[in-house]
């Protein structure tokens, strides 16, 4: 097991568990495992979000690649798929985002992307792991003239401003729709008002205004509360909103509803299927997809794959079976022709663009996939206890009575929480109150006994 990486690079809370002095053993150690092989000085790129802690983040982590003998190119504040798309676009060795993604402030994080723009993959992370605590980390240190620089690189973002501007030149010029876009007081604040604009969008943002402290605060993908009642009392066509570093995307149609990345990937998947753009005719998701989605995949004569958790394990399954399109219920959505990322405002352009050739409402596009009641119930327990729900007699034996209830018409997961000391409950099913009064039992069950 990982001993500092979770399912999305390494998150804790900044300055008390993700020091500074951790964050520069990680800097040293990935720089030398990410750029082993190169003969020569290596670059990387170091975006972040909004957080007040980014610039702390951010010393340390320069700090770390400059001893090494790396190059940095500070990118300032940018949405992660900027960095992706950037690090392969400048011939970048290696990358880095500092976030903590849709968490709160409090918390931050490193994730690491390879030089072809790609997060690496749990090998890589646990080689830099090994790395980390091992006698090695202290001779990894550059002298006299291998001391490496750094500089500004803030600049550089109009090569992303460009992508979609190249990607969708002339897309929008008869577009009706008026879009009210959530971008979470993060990285997107200023990008997606720059993208929307150039493009010709009719729009508005909201939660622009970050102040280091109020990124995701009862706003952008996890809370769409405020987003639904903007674009319903404005009469807007459509609300987009963004998690924290923006790579995630979720939507609300004209009635307030909410489109999760499985019906933004049911709407868009079908559009890339009548293009001919959909490889292999086939969608990845992860396990957390709706059953829906799999019957929406079934009666479209399309291949449904599902992975674990995480985008990461969608893009490894995409890469291995040349597949091009895939993602997360949560918003996650991987369009690898276009970026091999998660991207929200590229999800964003996607989804407009699927509503439009179907000349229909949002509500209406939606309907193309009948979403099951599901929940998702957090068990608070031990950090170091979170797996140990498998070896629970108890625990397991109520998971199997379960999963015998609702084998017919729902489905039963229970999964650790890769970022935070919570063992995940979701159930699906036909009746909402019977799922979450089931689910919320079996997550009691679960923290009482590994507290």
């Amino acid at each position: 097991m990982r001993k500092y990486f979770g399912t999305d690079g390494i998150r804790r809370i900044a300055n008390t568990q993700l020091t500074p002095e951790l964050v520069f053993r990680v800097a040293k150690a990935g720089a030398y495992v990410l750029a082993k092989h190169s003969k020569h000085t290596p670059t990387i790129l170091i975006g972040r979000d909004t957080r007040l802690s980014g610039t702390l983040i951010e010393s340390a982590m320069t700090a770390g690649f400059l001893s090494y003998g790396a190059n940095v190119k500070l990118l300032g504040v940018i949405p992660t798929p900027a960095v992706a798309y950037l690090t392969k676009k400048m011939n970048a060795d290696a990358s880095v985002v500092i976030s903590a993604s849709h968490n709160t402030y409090e918390f931050n994080g490193v994730k690491y992307f390879s030089n072809l723009g790609m997060k690496i993959s749990d090998e890589i992370e646990e080689e830099i792991e090994k790395v980390m605590d091992s006698g090695m980390i202290s001779g990894l240190t550059a002298v006299n003239e291998k001391i490496g620089i750094s500089e500004n690189a803030e600049k550089d973002i109009e090569e992303y401003y460009q992508f979609f501007e190249q990607n969708f030149k002339g897309d929008f010029q008869n577009l009706s729709l008026r879009v009210a876009i959530d971008t979470a007081n993060g990285a997107t604040s200023k990008v997606a008002d720059e993208v929307f604009t150039r493009l010709g969008i009719e729009h508005m943002i909201i939660h622009n205004h970050p102040d280091g402290i109020n990124i995701n605060h009862n706003c952008g993908s996890t809370h769409l509360e405020s987003l639904r009642k903007f674009v319903v009392e404005n009469h807007y066509d459509l609300g987009i909103a963004y998690d924290g570093d923006g790579d995630r995307c979720q939507a609300v149609d004209e009635l307030g509803n909410v489109m999760d990345g499985d019906i933004i990937m049911a709407i868009v998947s079908q559009y890339l299927k009548k293009q001919g753009q959909l490889k292999k005719d086939t969608v990845v998701a992860t396990v957390m997809s709706n059953i829906g989605f799999a019957q929406y995949a079934e009666k479209n004569h399309m291949h449904f794959v599902r992975t674990q958790v995480g985008d990461r394990y969608v893009l490894e399954e995409m890469l291995k079976q040349g597949y091009n399109f895939g993602g997360e219920q949560s918003g996650h959505i991987i369009f690898l022709d276009k970026n091999p990322t998660g991207d929200g405002i590229l999800t964003s352009l996607m989804l407009i663009k699927s509503i439009m050739s179907q000349d229909k409402k949002a509500s209406e596009a939606s309907k193309i996939i009948q979403i099951y009641p599901q929940v998702l119930v957090n068990a608070r327990v031990n950090e170091a206890k979170k797996t140990f729900y498998k070896d629970d007699t108890v625990i397991t034996e109520k998971i199997h009575q379960l999963e015998e209830k609702f084998k017919n018409n729902g489905r039963v997961l229970i999964r650790p929480s890769g970022t935070e000391p919570l063992v995940r409950v979701m159930i699906e099913g036909q009746d909402q109150d019977v799922i979450l009064e089931q689910a919320k039992a079996l997550a009691e069950l679960i923290e009482n006994r590994l507290r």
